[in-house]
């Protein structure tokens, strides 16, 4: 028995040891005197694009302390952590994601079928798949019930729910019946003033909901400047919002530090967007030459979601999406995958967004393997999901890359990330701020 007893001792030490951190809440970064070693077999260094070996990384409670090769300088008494199997990266950004809400859905009044609590308790599932996947920070560019995102991240921050570092855009700012408008519905129905937040339809209009989007706690601004593809009655190509209108955004914003994405599918509203001075493009999928050419010469970034149109030709053909959705998809996807191939081509700064919330959240990474095939290197994907992506943010400072002084964010795929990137669809180790969600 006393044998007995001390195997099962020895086996629950193990197994202890072998927990990841989360699951002694509340989800809060450790102390700094908590020191961990993770000995990376590979170690993608995204700010000079290169991959090292046998590198020794040391986090000091939730920070970066030091990165050398091993067998580097480990603390005593410090826990070692070994991916000397795996490729150790920065944790993945996502710039484009919407965690508030139910499954994906193209039925236009899912909105008013749900509750302002069910839609925020489902973005509390939403972000702990998506932390698990390996994102451990987005850019979440809206809700259609106003703030919701807000109080999202600020449970997330607090400790109380497991997910990724959020930056949130609060609501939608968009014309009457546009694209980030509930639309679809009868002519005679209401919607409820949450839902209405962001509807501005002047200059004047567009400045008063900056500042009260930011007022309310935002950390960016999302302006829709042509229809959507998933907004019934809608039309990507036509330009909603003027350049006047987009810069009076832009300008608003930039008094309180805050930058601006625009949604433009159309090659107007991609080109007014531009000039008014967005930080980004989102969708991009009309863009022409002309569209390449300014976004190379103001810097703007392109955030393509270039997966999401064989998600919604493939799903929504099987669960019954309306032909008029099903249409403007076919009529976007392919030439959103051909601007995209132009505009690196053409060196436009690339990061990385998928449209999280269309399909199934933690599903982020199938992203990757398609901006490969459409034009960037294994590394430069990698680069758009990690240091283009905190940059865009404006938090490459605290996020992005492994290096000391950064937020402790670390994951890590079984093998040569960079040889098959499909191999970040299989997260095996998550580190956000120095704790532990996910371990092989």
């Amino acid at each position: 028995m006393v044998v007995l007893a001390c195997a099962l001792a020895a086996l629950s030490q193990r197994a202890a040891a072998q927990m990841p951190d989360f699951m002694a809440p509340p989800y809060s970064p450790p102390a700094a005197t908590v020191v961990r070693v993770i000995r990376a077999g590979r170690f993608v260094d995204v700010d000079k694009g290169v991959v090292l070996r046998d590198q020794v990384i040391v986090v000091r409670g939730d920070k970066i302390a030091s990165v050398e090769p091993a067998p580097g300088h480990p603390p005593a008494g410090a826990k070692v952590i070994d991916l000397s199997k795996y490729t150790v990266t920065p944790g993945l950004i996502d710039c484009h994601t919407h965690l508030i809400g139910g499954d994906e859905s193209a039925n236009a009044s899912a909105p008013l079928e749900r509750s302002a609590a069910q839609e925020t308790l489902d973005g509390v599932k939403n972000a702990r798949r998506t932390l698990l996947a390996g994102f451990t920070t987005v850019r979440d560019v809206g809700t259609y019930r106003a703030y919701l995102d807000v109080a999202l991240r600020d449970f997330i921050n607090n400790g109380y729910a497991m997910g990724p570092r959020m930056a949130v855009a609060g609501a939608y700012i968009t014309v009457s019946s546009g694209g980030g408008e509930v639309t679809g519905l009868a002519t005679d129905a209401g919607l409820p003033p949450d839902m209405r937040m962001g509807v501005a339809n002047s200059a004047d209009e567009v400045r008063q909901r900056v500042r009260e989007i930011l007022n309310h706690g935002a950390d960016l601004i999302k302006i829709i400047a042509t229809g959507a593809v998933l907004a019934p009655g809608t039309k990507p190509g036509v330009q909603e919002f003027s350049e006047e209108e987009i810069h009076a955004a832009v300008t608003e914003a930039a008094k309180y530090g805050a930058r601006v994405a625009a949604h433009a599918h159309g090659p107007e509203g991609i080109n007014a967007a531009v000039k008014a001075g967005v930080a980004s493009i989102e969708h991009g999928s009309l863009m022409t030459d002309e569209s390449i050419r300014l976004m190379k010469e103001h810097g703007t970034y392109l955030d393509a979601d270039i997966y999401n149109g064989d998600y919604i030709a493939t799903v929504g053909k099987q669960q019954g999406w309306s032909a008029e959705i099903l249409r403007k998809n076919d009529e976007t996807t392919e030439a959103q995958r051909e601007g995209f191939r132009k505009a690196v081509a053409a060196g436009v700064k690339i990061t990385f967004g998928t449209d999280a919330g269309v399909y199934p959240h933690g599903l982020n990474a199938r992203q990757l393997p398609y901006m490969v095939k459409w034009g960037l290197t294994p590394m430069q994907a990698l680069q758009a999901a990690t240091i283009n992506a905190a940059t865009l943010i404006g938090w490459e400072d605290r996020v992005g890359s492994i290096a000391p002084g950064k937020s402790a964010d670390i994951i890590a795929v079984e093998g040569d990330g960079l040889a098959d990137i499909s191999r970040y669809t299989k997260v095996a180790f998550v580190m956000k701020t120095g704790t532990v969600y996910k371990a092989p």
